[in-house]
């Protein structure tokens, strides 16, 4: 893949999805999303699912809209707020439930990281003067093989779960937090299951042995909720598949 960048683009977000709600067939319900908040003009991406999308539109008096992703909801909770900026998209995680990281591209070339629980890897290339971001270590190293960047000088940039960050058109990174917590019934309540699911994760117990996690905790993640998409990311992050893990057979929801 080639891009020709004109010279006044600063930033480019990107998204691959594997849908769980709305057809990915329907371009509009494919990230990133426009979205506008009082005068301010964004784009939104989220890797993750959301679990009380229906019930916020509802509670707050959302407007119904033809897209029909839960991913959808981050948008409106911002446009409803009127505003871009830290409060605004601190309240705006605080409000949902389910596994997120939001990447938000706002109209000064700047943007926010929104990391909840799925995995955030940020590469701040100094001497190159550009940052690089996917969800986990393993694929955004992977892509820097392809394009011939791997012994490129680079720092990562640390982030936890309830980090905000902001990265403007100069490379200057500011931070904020929002209160999170993991609410692990919002994988396992909502079941997301695909017709291709059996063989994907059949495929994922094969190769799970190499991360050094057990094929069994596949099969208990995939019982309990979780798509075989988000299988995939966290065995990349074998800690926190077994934070999971863990959660589930304390509960008693598999053994």
């Amino acid at each position: 893949m080639h891009l020709h960048l004109p010279d006044e683009v600063y930033a480019i977000m990107g998204h691959t999805r594997m849908a769980t709600q709305g057809s990915e067939k329907l371009n509009f319900n494919n990230h990133p999303f426009p979205g506008r908040a009082g005068d301010q003009h964004f784009a939104l991406a989220h890797n993750g699912v959301i679990s009380n999308d229906k019930l916020l539109q509802k509670e707050k008096s959302l407007p119904e809209s033809y897209i029909q992703t839960d991913s959808y909801i981050a948008v409106q909770l911002l446009e409803n707020a009127g505003h871009l900026d830290f409060n605004s998209v601190r309240e705006m995680a605080e409000d949902l439930i389910g596994s997120f990281v939001f990447t938000i591209l706002d109209d000064s070339d700047g943007i926010y990281f929104v990391r909840g629980n799925n995995p955030l890897t940020i590469y701040n290339f100094h001497t190159h003067g550009f940052y690089l971001y996917a969800s986990t270590r393993d694929i955004l190293d992977k892509t820097l093989r392809k394009i011939g960047m791997s012994r490129a000088t680079k720092t990562e940039v640390k982030t936890n779960l309830g980090d905000i960050l902001r990265i403007d058109s100069d490379g200057n990174i500011e931070r904020s937090e929002f209160f999170a917590y993991n609410d692990y019934s919002a994988f396992y309540a909502f079941p997301r299951k695909t017709p291709w699911d059996n063989y994907y994760i059949n495929q994922l117990k094969e190769i799970a042995s190499c991360f050094g996690v057990d094929p069994q905790y596949v099969d208990l993640l995939y019982e309990n909720g979780f798509s075989a998409d988000e299988i995939e990311e966290l065995l990349y992050e074998p800690e926190e598949l077994m934070n999971y893990a863990d959660v589930l057979e304390y509960e008693g929801l598999y053994f």
